[in-house]
């Protein structure tokens, strides 16, 4: 264990202060009990002259005593780590999210302007970031030591922390789960950037597109539009594809219903199910939507979406997840412009 390992985050320092006061605990009641042993080895070993006298009576008040003390204190410790624990995975509103996917052996990162990286971090110091992290292949575990986060990352579902670097400079990546043969190779380093650095940084790294502008091209690849619209608000059955009334002619005959949920404004809003229960639309609704339709039934609709289990990697549903979520911002948009 280094003691001179750096506190590079907003929350390492508390870290370390639960840490050393779950330390110091441990050692004070090891030194109670071995040093109250010592002291009756010593005391009353074979050959001692000390008077013994009668036996005390049994009584139970110092054992029941120090017990409750040490269980006070060990669950005050507790309360705090949990307390901590939601914290640390509870991102800001304002947190930049950053993609990360894990595969043998490497470290994938996609920024939202569409930057890409391999084993490395750009984050800019003194703001929240979410990571939202998952595995193409098997378990890796995302660890940052000098901020002290880790987490696993499984396959087949997002799992999420975030961290505040409030020190600038370059910061190691491990993956802390034994993963295969070259485990010991999948490092990286965090670079952490302050503000006017990092705006340079993203100036001067090559990103194609935007995530959200990816996302829309693999949309109407993979045929989302065809039930979704092609601007996600929503594909109505009957002849003409869409509601009556809504360019202002005659609606049109046999009309039908909604064939699919519309999808603009649904991040991070609440979704009513066909079971009687009410989820959130984040990142892992939506991508468990796109692979498993049939899990999670919105209310009033049919399951009529085929799964895309096995045909959509993990880095095309980061981009389909960052286009749905831009369509929130556009219902937002539109509302402030009266549409």
């Amino acid at each position: 264990m280094s003691f001179s390992l750096p506190a590079a985050s907003s929350n390492a320092p508390e870290v370390d202060a639960l840490l050393a006061a779950l330390l110091l605990m441990s050692c004070a009641v090891l030194a109670l009990v071995f040093g109250l042993m010592f002291f009756y080895v010593v005391r009353y070993r074979a050959g001692s002259r000390i008077d013994r006298g009668a036996l005390a009576e049994r009584t139970f008040r110092f054992e029941i005593s120090w017990t409750a003390a040490t269980l006070a204190i060990f669950f005050g410790l507790f309360l705090w780590g949990a307390d901590l624990y939601v914290r640390l995975f509870e991102p800001p509103a304002d947190a930049l999210k950053v993609y990360v996917v894990g595969k043998q052996w490497m470290w994938k990162v996609e920024h939202p302007g569409g930057q890409r990286e391999i084993d490395t971090l750009h984050v800019p110091a003194d703001q929240p970031i979410e990571l939202v992290m998952t595995s193409e292949d098997v378990i890796h575990d995302f660890s940052v030591p000098a901020f002290r986060l880790k987490r696993d990352v499984v396959p087949g579902r997002y799992e999420t922390l975030w961290f505040r670097a409030d020190r600038p400079g370059t910061y190691h990546l491990y993956c802390d789960q034994f993963c295969g043969t070259d485990h010991a190779h999948m490092v990286g380093e965090v670079v952490v950037l302050s503000g006017p650095d990092y705006r340079k940084w993203l100036s001067v790294t090559p990103g194609s597109e935007t995530l959200a502008a990816q996302g829309q091209a693999l949309f109407i690849h993979f045929g989302c539009s065809g039930c979704h619209g092609g601007n996600g608000a929503g594909s109505y059955g009957g002849p003409g594809g869409s509601p009556p009334g809504s360019t202002g002619q005659a609606p049109a005959p046999s009309y039908s219903t909604v064939r699919a949920p519309p999808l603009v404004g649904l991040y991070g809003s609440p979704v009513p199910l066909s079971d009687g229960s009410v989820v959130i639309a984040d990142d892992r609704y939506i991508r468990d939507s796109i692979l498993d339709p049939g899990a999670q039934i919105v209310a009033s609709y049919q399951n009529v979406m085929p799964s895309f289990a096995g045909q959509i990697s993990e880095e095309d549903l980061v981009k389909l997840i960052a286009y749905i979520k831009s369509l929130g911002a556009q219902r937002a948009d539109a509302g402030q412009t009266g549409g």
